[in-house]
Formats: C-alpha cells, structure tokens, sequence
C-alpha cells in the first residue's frame, strides 16, 4: 500500500459505523526494488498520484462547503477521546462527521457514533496512514453534509502521515504530556506540517515529568506558524480555545471561497 515506507498489504476495508457497508478497493499493483534511485522515483510517483486525488477531495469538500481536519498523533494520544467531547459539544450548532483510520477493529468508529456523529471506518491492514484514495471513497460511503465538519482520525503513527495530503484544510499533531517534551524533535516532519499542535492530557502535568516551556521552544523551533493549545479532553480544561480554533479555520475558509468566487 505505501511504497514510501514499505507497508500495507491492498487491504483496506471502508465500513460505515452501525451498518454492513464494505468497500474493498481496486487492486494496486508496486514494484519492488531495492535499487536506491528507483526506489525515489517510485516514491515520488506514488506521492504525485496521491496529490492529484487530494486535490479532487479538497474540491469535492469545497463544492458542499465542508471543513476536513486530519487529526494524527501517536497510538494513546488522546484523538478519540477529544473527537468525543467534542463532537458533543459542537454537534448541536453543526453537523459533524468523522473519518476513522485503524489498522484493525471499528472500536472507534463506534465510539464516535455512539457520541452522536455519523462515522465511517477506514481499515488499512497492515498500512500505517490514511491516503487520498482511501479518504475519496471513505467520503463516497459517508456523503458528509454540505456545511458541515469533517474530522479524518489518522492512523496513529507520527512518520507517515506527513507526507500524505489527504484533502483537508489543515493537519493536526496530537500529543501529550506522558509522552515527554521531546516528540516535535523527534518526529520533525509531522509537527512541521500540522497547523495546529494540540497538547493533550495538561490534567496529568503535576505527575509526570513534562517541561511546558521546552515543549513550546521545540515545537516553535519546527514550525514557528503553528498553534499550540494545551488541553485535556478527559476534563475540558482548555477545550474552548480548541473550538475557537475550529470556528475560525471554518471562517478562514468560507472567506478564501469568497474570494475565489470574485
């Protein structure tokens, strides 16, 4: 499935939560090589085809006035828990929709439903990232509605998933304080590419060893553009400047549409 890092097996299986809905993709076939120059030119390859279908996502979004986030992190962050409360919080004033990415299981498609969001998962096999194709038809399956929010729950894993457009208006880093200051050092290229860098879990900050101010100069380091909102999706502390967030990211949006249509 990837050839940039050698995983998956052509095995994703697309399944709208609370329904017997399958979708088995069409077969792709990759060479295999071990010759370093043919092996870039592959890569290189599989990303151009990749861009082409994120951007006919991101026109498909854009024609029913849809707001996509791609939310990655690592395995435990914290990314389902923070869809559920928000979901509750904010399915009142619009619809929301979620995108669910896992290796295996539809446990979280079936939380997110049961938090009362419509929710289609996204079952890569061996495959650690979401890509534009699978999105496409995971977007076909779920027909979002027009106006509303699109949350696309990444595959846990902090390498892969930057380098893959999906679509989406704006990538999302999740991480939090158990897992040490040090992630946007170590995983450069993920914090580099997410417009916004959630800090999950701030309720656990008196029991672990997490230095805040080294977090933010590391992270600021990378990428200098980027937001940074510490918050726990356990307690919602912090949580209204996450929604501040969304709304203006829903705002800059419908105001760049305005624009292109003068």
């Amino acid at each position: 499935m990837c050839a940039t890092c050698g995983c998956g097996d052509d095995s994703a299986v697309i399944t709208l939560a609370g329904e017997r809905h399958h979708d088995h993709p069409h077969d792709h076939s990759h060479e295999h090589t071990h010759v370093h120059t043919e092996t870039i030119s592959l890569e290189q390859k599989v990303l151009a085809k990749n861009d082409l279908i994120a951007e006919q996502n991101r026109a498909w979004l854009a024609e029913r006035d849809i707001l996509a986030l791609n939310i990655t992190s690592s395995p435990g962050a914290g990314k389902t828990t923070l869809l559920e409360r928000t979901i509750g919080e904010l399915a009142s004033h619009r619809p929301v929709s979620v995108i669910e990415g896992d290796q295996e299981t539809l446990l979280d498609a079936e939380r997110i439903r049961a938090a009362g969001a419509r929710a289609v998962q996204v079952n890569t096999g061996a495959g650690c990232h979401l890509d534009a194709e699978m999105v496409r038809r995971a977007l076909e399956t779920l027909d979002p509605k027009p106006q509303s929010l699109l949350f696309i729950e990444n595959v846990g894993n902090l390498v892969c998933p930057a380098l893959f457009d999906l679509g989406e208006h704006s990538k999302l880093v999740v991480t939090s304080v158990t897992e040490g200051a040090d992630k946007p050092l170590k995983y450069p290229h993920m914090f580099a590419a997410a417009g916004l860098v959630v800090l999950n879990k701030i309720d656990l900050m008196p029991y672990v060893d997490f230095d805040l101010e080294t977090f933010e100069k590391l992270a600021r380091s990378i990428n200098p553009a980027a937001a940074i909102l510490p918050l726990s999706a356990t307690t919602g502390e912090g949580t209204a400047a996450w929604h501040d967030w969304i709304e203006l990211q829903a705002n800059s949006r419908m105001s760049q549409r305005s624009v292109d249509k003068t």
